[in-house]
């Protein structure tokens, strides 16, 4: 049996995530042609600050340089 709470949470985080995605969509990331790393992780953050954005929160990624293990020789 699931406890009342639990479901309480469910519907605050998701509330948040939407809040977030607001956010995204007002700000215009969703309309940029150039999809990189950068881009992609710019509107992640954003979606994930939910509400935090409204309080001045303006997450942003400049650089995706991910360094990739090479095979030993």
């Amino acid at each position: 049996m699931r406890r009342r709470g639990s479901g309480i949470v469910g519907v605050i985080v998701l509330v948040w995530l939407v809040i977030g995605v607001v956010a995204a969509v007002q700000r215009d990331y969703f309309k940029e042609s150039d999809a990189n790393c950068a881009t992609a992780g710019t509107i992640a953050l954003t979606i994930v600050s939910g509400p935090l954005n409204y309080a001045g929160v303006n997450p942003r990624v400049d650089d995706c340089n991910v360094r990739i293990p090479q095979p030993s020789e």
